[in-house]
């Protein structure tokens, strides 16, 4: 099995405004483009950023060859719960998943999903999205 930043161009993530994150995968080819997109479905990219699977959007744009994951941000960009300010850091933690496999992201995504303070955040989110 490789990880997904071993068979693709790019993975970036960033800011879609201060309540969501978004993360595209620069797959370089449509061979490559349908290998990621059978092995990330929307419900695998939930459960690695601990969120609800209908909060997930996913848009594939095979003229491109990228898929893109949208989903509400951990923490209101510039809160104090806030530890990735630009959203660059979301990146990492799709970048290191096994392609093929059913890991959930190692270390990194276990403390991003433990960090305290972040359900709080999320709830608000929801609330007043």
């Amino acid at each position: 099995m490789a990880r997904l930043d071993e068979i693709v161009l790019k993975v970036r993530s960033k800011n879609a405004g201060p309540f969501w994150l978004t993360i595209d995968i620069f797959c370089g080819s449509g061979d490559v483009l349908e290998t990621v997109s059978r092995a990330l479905p929307a419900e695998r990219v939930a459960a690695l950023f601990d969120q609800p699977v209908q909060t997930v959007k996913r848009f594939e744009i095979p003229d491109l060859n990228v898929i893109k994951f949208s989903f509400p941000r951990p923490a209101v960009q510039g809160s104090r719960f806030d530890r990735d300010m630009h959203g660059a850091q979301a990146a990492n933690l799709l970048a290191d998943l096994e392609i093929g496999g059913e890991d959930r992201g190692g270390a990194a995504a276990q403390a991003y999903r433990e960090t305290p303070g972040l359900k709080s955040v999320i709830v608000f989110n929801q609330t007043f999205d």
